[in-house]
């Protein structure tokens, strides 16, 4: 799979959803925006959260898009990796799947980012 070609794609995907409700997604992104600034729990952990749920509940498209947060916000191949051996210890067999997509997703926009 190519994953740099499928987030392309994925954004082209979301910025017609965009055009199409634009109230709606710029509400969405103002939650996105509150729920991640400064707090108890720093911008990066949260993305860690975030990438856990998106693995959990299967969403490729959300796992790419926090994968490529975490790579701007320096994560590291090992620590996503340990994040993602918490997702599989959680989640069993089905997490472990995406897991290993995640990790391929990471190993591929990290190369082309």
């Amino acid at each position: 799979m190519d994953w740099t070609e499928k987030f392309a794609d994925t954004k082209s995907e979301v910025r017609n959803l965009n055009t199409a409700l634009p109230e709606t997604t710029r509400a969405f992104g103002a939650l996105g925006k509150t729920v991640k600034d400064a707090g108890a729990v720093d911008y990066k952990a949260k993305e860690y959260v975030a990438l856990g749920i998106a693995v959990a509940t299967k969403c490729e498209a959300c796992i790419m898009f926090h994968v490529e947060t975490l790579i701007k916000c320096g994560a590291t191949r090992e620590e996503v990796a340990e994040v993602l051996g918490m997702t599989i210890q959680m989640g069993g067999g089905p997490s472990m799947m995406y897991a290993a997509k995640a990790l391929a997703c990471y190993d591929a926009l990290a190369e082309t980012g």
